[in-house]
């Protein structure tokens, strides 16, 4: 059940697989369709703002041109500051605007709320990353044109933007007027109650300090007020015309522009062809930045518009080359997983001293600052498709990392705490319950590095710069953590907040300490390999922080003795130490309109509760997977996914991921769904201040690590695939080791190939595979039964009597009722549960030594009574189906609740026929949990989704089910009406039976007994 509201809406976009395009304008789409049109580089990001400017209704556009990294900042007012709290706020800067071109017709304005538009149609193609607009136009006097207008924020250039503007007289004789013009007048966003927003300035943060014009372009040179870094923003223009054309150039206030005034005859096509360039003294010396842009446009002019568009094709054909994810059978999630993988490129920051904001480059939500998203969500998939992208922002880290120290300092802590929210290193949150208090992103960060490095076996970013990152934030966990008394002397990690925002200032957040004692683990693991194999980064690092081998060891400590919260009872990992005791959201009469929480209730109203905004234990399992067993991620999965409001754009694509893996496929894919168009469809509202980069990256991870399966496990690529029902097929590559892997998932088959390298070491679903260049690997993964796991009371033999006989006569010497009504509660339950259930109302205070004494002398009385048991107490067909799976290399196992299981089979003479018998004492819960299940399941080296289950109790039944596989009840439909076979006795069942079964066929007595 997913709690909170949702219904998919209706696409406002066509289903193209290579573009995005709209057939239509209209003022109430404006907003975010210039979220979604936006253009970027990776510095320099425009919003889809038309050329001529905006004249529809108020409030539906916010003109946007941004530069990634370049900010100002401005005091934080705390009506009751506390030390500590940060005192500047950064903000990426809305620049000044120089993409306008104003278009006058005979003296008539080209907008389109004036005159008729004919013929509209705007393009996005990601093929060759250029913003396409065709407009037939004709103007209130009848004047009729056809405008061709192409962008593109170059690929290739970092400071380079170009428009290209046609204009075609369709039916007069006259003059077209171009007015080029940059705007440095910006309009602040307004202050608003929604955290997501920002905060807003009453000033403008952009100074006027110049302007002037050479023979090659014409420039503004602004100033920030507070940070004092210079822009210079220029342009250059290329009028093409038979007929020649005068020129004027203006200047009002902050308003700058070239008027080019052309005659045109009909039929004739005139142009303007704009370039456009920004420059600041963040990243050059001031008196640089006019040279430098002079380079930049005589390049461009040199290039022209064509030239430099052959240039955008092929940087985007060897990016589509490695990171193209191919879906057969989906157009409207086609599109969308292109779309996320070109808007990713466009905003992610490449020159090691800027990252990606929570918005890329695409508007102004979150003021452009830089979060955990980065190691969680973005670097994975740069990390897999262009790792040179992932070291640029893991350099980013390292260049904050003084920042770092400085903020830990000020913690009272030792070693480095890297900021919530950053531009420049700095921390930014204001909120300190969702900002300081997610000391997390620490261990996100050093787990981002072990990925990346395993990933591509960059051990020389390891050494030089990695390595420092690992040991200052160790150091920092070290100090902040304690050995705690009431905690039998455990590693505990306190006042932190996890990645699940609605459960704030815990201590030992079960994310926040598996993370850690992961990273110190790994930090003392590179300590090793420094002193090995990089002795001069190791004495380097030893003399400039003060590294020790008793401090190395220190973290191992910390990391062995690491206190995780469980709950024994539930059999879960807890959230933390006092999430399980607080009272449940009320989800059912939660209104819809009251989502997100956070917009209409109180944090501390939150708090009390169990409430998830997003994945939190859930998100540690899938990044540390191996820690969790099957039973495990199931039964996590299966409490905290309820109570998970998935208020986070960065929520679903988790659970997507966690949900393919549990076996749960449709709900995979329902997350997914979710996920990949939650910009394109809008699916949180609010796409109109910018896209979700997070959920854009997250898509990726829901189809390479959920449907594909895949991990990375010591440095070597794992692979579990699965196809979602709704495709035919699906296709991704990989780059692993400096490797290039394409791998195919289609029905009947899965197909790895090696397409660039010399020869790469894979796993498939467990299996090590040699990869050799450009030779397939096919692999079945047809569906086939593999396996028949039984019950053993009442599907083997029925053993339920004895257990009955053995129940009532320990009763009896108790002076406690019990009848066969009683014992149909004890079907599938353990023998403590049983005895607990016997117990009920029974006014008896007993220890549990008492307890566990009464139950073991029931076991000794059953053990006497199963002595009678002999091989013609096989229930009837249980032989001949035994022996007919084993005769068709079908395996069996045995999953039954007693402890007395190999006893009894070696009675019934039946052990020959089981290659795995679960023990009913190596599981955490009994049935109707499905662990037990799993557990054979795993001795078997089955799937569990190729396995078929059998049982005579409704425990069990769901039991099977839970654990992924189909299940088969003997007995009445009223006890087991959930069984995918209900049959009435095992004498019915044969092999043929659960062969159809499993093939997903009917049969008579599936529709005879339901």
């Amino acid at each position: 059940m997913k709690m909170k509201p949702y219904e998919h809406p209706e696409a406002l976009y066509p289903y193209r697989e290579w573009s995005l395009g709209e057939d239509a304008y209209e003022d109430v789409n404006n907003q975010r369709s210039e979220s979604v049109f936006a253009l970027g580089n990776g510095y320099i990001g425009m919003r889809g703002n038309f050329e001529e400017g905006y004249h529809g209704t108020a409030g539906t556009s916010v003109t946007g041109n941004y530069l990634n990294g370049f900010f100002d900042s401005e005091p934080i007012v705390y009506p009751e500051g506390a030390y500590g709290y940060p005192s500047r706020n950064q903000a990426m800067l809305n620049v000044t605007d120089a993409k306008i071109i104003e278009l006058k017709i005979e003296g008539h304005p080209f907008h389109l709320n004036t005159g008729l538009v004919h013929r509209y149609e705007r393009s996005l193609d990601m093929k060759n990353g250029i913003l396409h607009r065709e407009v037939e136009w004709e103007s209130p006097a009848g004047h009729r044109v056809l405008l061709k207008i192409r962008r593109m924020v170059a690929l290739r250039h970092k400071h380079l933007a170009a428009v290209d503007y046609e204009v075609t007289a369709l039916n007069f004789d006259g003059a077209v007027t171009f007015h080029s013009v940059m705007d440095g007048t910006i309009a602040r966003q307004e202050a608003t109650d929604d955290p997501r927003l920002g905060a807003g300035s009453a000033e403008p943060s952009l100074l006027l300090e110049g302007a002037g014009h050479g023979e090659a372009f014409i420039w503004m040179k602004q100033r920030t007020r507070h940070t004092r870094f210079a822009l210079i923003t220029a342009m250059s223009n290329r009028v093409h015309s038979n007929s020649g054309y005068e020129m004027l150039e203006k200047q009002e206030g902050e308003r700058i522009s070239a008027e080019f005034a052309i005659p045109v005859l009909s039929g004739e096509t005139v142009t303007l062809t704009k370039y456009i360039s920004y420059h600041t003294s963040k990243d050059y010396p001031e008196d640089e930045l006019m040279s430098r842009t002079a380079e930049v446009l005589e390049m461009a002019q040199a290039l022209g518009f064509e030239g430099l568009a052959l240039e955008q094709q092929e940087y985007l054909d060897a990016f589509w080359s490695r990171t193209d994810v191919e879906i057969n059978g989906d157009p409207a999630l086609q599109q969308a997983i292109r779309f996320n993988a070109f808007q990713l490129l466009q905003s992610v920051g490449r020159d090691g001293v800027t990252n990606i904001g929570a918005k890329g480059l695409t508007g102004e939500g979150y003021e452009g600052h830089y979060f955990w998203d980065t190691e969680m969500y973005v670097l994975p998939f740069f990390t897999y498709t262009q790792p040179e992208i992932s070291r640029a922002l893991l350099e980013f880290r390292y260049a904050t990392l003084g920042k770092a120290r400085e903020r830990a300092a000020i913690m009272s802590q030792k070693g480095a705490l890297y900021p919530w929210r950053t531009i420049d290193g700095e921390e930014n949150s204001a909120y300190f319950p969702a900002g300081t208090a997610q000391a997390h992103i620490n261990a996100d960060i050093a787990y981002g590095i072990k990925q990346y490095v395993q990933a591509t076996g960059d051990y020389a970013f390891l050494a030089a710069k990695g390595a420092e990152i690992l040991f200052e934030t160790s150091r920092f966990w070290a100090d902040m953590g304690h050995y705690n008394p009431a905690r039998g002397g455990a590693f505990c990690i306190d006042a932190v907040t996890g990645p699940d925002e609605y459960t704030a200032i815990v201590n030992n957040n079960a994310y926040t300490n598996l993370m850690v004692q992961d990273q110190l683990i790994y930090a003392a693991q590179t300590a090793e390999l420094l002193r090995k194999q990089y002795p001069q980064d190791y004495v380097r690092l030893q003399q400039s922080i003060g590294l020790t081998e008793e401090e190395v060891q220190g973290w191992l400590e910390a990391a062995e003795r690491m206190f995780v919260p469980f709950d024994e009872e539930l059999g879960i990992y807890a959230q933390d130490d006092t999430f399980l005791t607080k009272k449940k959201w009320d989800f059912e009469n939660t209104p819809a309109d009251k989502y997100p929480l956070l917009l209409n209730y109180h944090p501390l109203v939150i708090y009390r509760h169990q409430v998830l905004k997003q994945a939190d234990l859930v998100m540690v399992m899938f990044l540390l997977g191996d820690k969790f067993t099957l039973a495990d991620k199931i039964r996590n999965y299966n409490y905290y996914e309820p109570l998970t409001t998935h208020d986070s754009s960065l929520s679903p694509c988790i659970h997507s991921i966690v949900s393919a893996e549990i076996g749960d496929l449709e709900g995979a894919y329902s997350y997914f769904d979710r996920t990949v168009r939650m910009d394109l469809d809008d699916i949180n509202r609010n796409a109109k201040d910018g896209l979700h980069t997070a959920a854009m990256s997250g898509s990726w991870m829901s189809i390479v690590n959920g449907f594909g399966g895949m991990r990375l496990n010591e440095g070597v690529l794992c692979f579990n695939p699965q196809l979602p029902a709704q495709w035919e097929s699906y296709r991704f590559k990989i780059v692993s080791q400096g490797q290039l892997v394409d791998i195919y998932v289609g029905r009947e088959e899965v197909v790895y190939t090696l397409l660039e390298g010399s020869g790469l070491t894979i796993k498939h679903k467990g299996h090590s595979l040699e990869l050799s260049p450009e030779v397939p690997v096919r692999l079945s993964v047809a569906k086939k039964l593999e396996a028949v796991i039984f019950d053993l009371d009442g599907v083997i033999t029925d053993s339920a009597e004895y257990h009955y006989l053995a129940w009532k006569e320990l009763a009896e010497e108790l002076g406690l009722e019990f009848d066969r009504e009683k014992n149909e509660r004890l079907k599938g339950v353990s023998r403590m549960e049983s005895l607990e259930i016997i117990l009920e109302n029974s006014g008896l205070e007993l220890s549990d030594q008492e307890k566990l004494a009464l139950a073991t002398k029931k076991n000794e009385n059953y053990k006497v009574m199963i002595e009678r048991i002999t091989p013609a107490d096989l229930l009837p067909g249980i032989g001949e189906l035994l022996t007919g799976l084993q005769a068709r290399g079908i395996s069996i196992g045995l999953a039954s609740a007693s402890h007395n299981a190999p006893l009894i089979l070696d009675r019934l003479e039946a052990a020959h026929w089981f290659q795995a018998v679960a023990d009913p004492g190596s599981i955490r819960k009994g049935k109707p949990d499905p662990e037990i299940f799993l557990k054979a399941a795993e001795m078997l080296g089955a799937e569990p989704g190729n396995c078929i289950g059998v049982e005579d109790a409704e425990a069990g039944v769901s039991a099977i089910q839970t654990a992924g596989m189909k299940a088969v009840g003997i007995g009445s439909a009223e006890q087991l009406g959930a069984a995918d076979l209900l049959l009435s006795s095992t004498s019915e069942l044969t092999v043929d039976k659960l062969l159809r079964l499993f093939e997903g066929l009917s049969t008579d007595m599936t529709s005879s007994h339901r």
